[in-house]
């Protein structure tokens, strides 16, 4: 495999990713959860792909995007090893923005899968982790 196709590759999944998030935060604001970030990064320890507040909780939420005619479903995607790699990150989250809100902190998950065609489904579940 050439460098160029390998880089396409990549940028062609970084796209879908990105659309996958877009899609997950419009879910997530229409439920009436208030988005803090996007894509907030801790240094080496990784990235929280949505950071949001759902009354007094704080949300890390983890998205999934595929195409339904590849991978696993999104849903099977938080192994116990990234959840509790979303559990260290929260922590790291609350650290650095003044500490635990009143209502705790619950790990999400937004599938998004990609028909070939018609409408993406988005699943959104709550307290995954």
């Amino acid at each position: 495999m050439n460098t160029r196709h390998i880089r396409h590759t990549q940028q062609a999944r970084s796209a879908l990713g990105r659309y996958g998030e877009t899609l997950a935060a419009r879910r997530l604001t229409a439920s009436g959860m208030a988005v803090l970030a996007r894509n907030w990064r801790a240094g080496r320890s990784g990235e929280i792909d949505i950071v949001a507040r759902d009354g007094d909780v704080l949300v890390v939420c983890e998205v999934k995007t595929r195409r339904a005619e590849t991978y696993e479903h999104p849903m099977a995607a938080v192994t116990p090893a990234k959840a509790d790699r979303l559990r260290a990150l929260a922590e790291h989250w609350m650290h650095t923005h003044g500490g635990a809100p009143p209502g705790g902190v619950r790990i999400d998950l937004v599938g998004v899968v990609l028909p070939p065609r018609g409408a993406p489904v988005v699943e959104h579940v709550r307290g995954v982790a």
